[in-house]
């Protein structure tokens, strides 16, 4: 193994270990308070948040990975997850880029220009942040007063944003950023089909983690046909917050902020914090099972890859590997 190859085992191996670190902290700084949360619901009523925003980060996955193949990196879903779950426990480290570092890396096992991966992490982040925005811009002025008057500058942002998705847009940025760093530019540019069809599952994803605080806040004593609305704007706009606040690991404290504030004026006095810190409990536990199964999967991840895109061998430079689509220039 060459030395830079080693280099990078170890820092994944760091990042992974801090991630882990702080995961567990922010559970024990709050222990009290979420054993007395968590003992006034029932046990189904957590397991259903739990799958629920489990299944958030799956469709999450897979917006990420349409982008990907999009860009000519067609991964089988196995080798996505594993990627995408595991790195995804980079967001607990200060300073939400280690997600993207660590989630670059990863992907070259499996033969994954970096270029590639960044523009793909990238467009993701962008994607969730705007349909993120435009679903709280959507859903709660009409049902959250308090929201409307504190967060309108940022509902504005939203049409904003959504523009700035557009292919044509988002292929010139990604290359003039790779220009920057003295990259070549993307094989493929980011087409209308591939963005759609991330913009779904994106969509979907905030769907799922709506109805995860939906569950909780119902438990809760909220009742209401406006109620699975605004737990989904709730959660939206909370999680764009905390990526405001990227030195807070996993946005603790803003997120939570922001749900109580919208949560307040439809829950009895106390319940909105109790249902902000279920909440971050059980998605931080999903962030863990998912890594957990990730890391299992491992070699079945390998054995879905197709013929001519096996995970590189430790130690092979990346002049030497192969992407598994069509060569480019470099690598004809």
């Amino acid at each position: 193994m060459n030395p830079k190859a080693l280099a990078m085992r170890v820092l994944r191996v760091v990042l992974l270990l801090l991630a882990l670190v702080f995961c567990v902290w922010s559970l024990a700084s709050q222990w009290d308070d979420t054993v007395r949360a968590f003992e006034q619901m029932s046990w189904y009523t957590l397991l259903g948040a739990f799958a629920l925003g489990f299944g958030g980060l799956v469709a999450w996955m897979l917006a990420w990975r349409t982008f990907l193949s999009g860009l000519g990196s067609d991964l089988p879903v196995v080798a996505a997850y594993r990627i995408a779950l595991i790195s995804g426990l980079g967001k607990y480290v200060p300073g939400m880029v280690w997600v993207l570092v660590s989630q670059v890396e990863m992907a070259r096992e499996y033969k994954v220009p970096r270029a590639r991966s960044f523009s793909a992490t990238v467009l993701a982040i962008a994607t969730s942040t705007a349909s993120g925005l435009a679903v709280a811009a959507v859903t709660l002025p009409l049902t959250s007063p308090e929201a409307r008057d504190r967060y309108w500058w940022l509902f504005l942002l939203a049409p904003v944003l959504l523009a700035c998705l557009h292919p044509k847009i988002v292929t010139w940025g990604l290359n003039l950023a790779l220009r920057i760093v003295r990259r070549p530019p993307l094989e493929h540019p980011v087409s209308v089909a591939s963005t759609l069809r991330a913009v779904l599952w994106t969509v979907t994803g905030w769907v799922l983690f709506g109805g995860h605080l939906w569950v909780l806040s119902a438990a809760a004593g909220g009742s209401g046909a406006g109620l699975p609305f605004l737990a989904t704007g709730a959660y939206s706009l909370a999680f764009v917050a905390g990526l405001l606040v990227f030195l807070a690991p996993g946005g603790l404290g803003a997120r939570e902020a922001v749900m109580v504030l919208v949560l307040s004026p439809v829950l009895p006095a106390g319940a909105p914090i109790v249902v902000a810190l279920a909440s971050r409990v059980l998605l931080t536990a999903a962030d863990l099972v998912g890594a957990g199964s990730a890391f299992l999967l491992r070699g079945h991840a390998r054995e879905d890859l197709p013929d001519g895109n096996e995970p590189a061998p430790a130690g092979l430079s990346p002049s030497t590997q192969t992407t598994g689509t069509r060569p480019t220039k470099e690598q004809a």
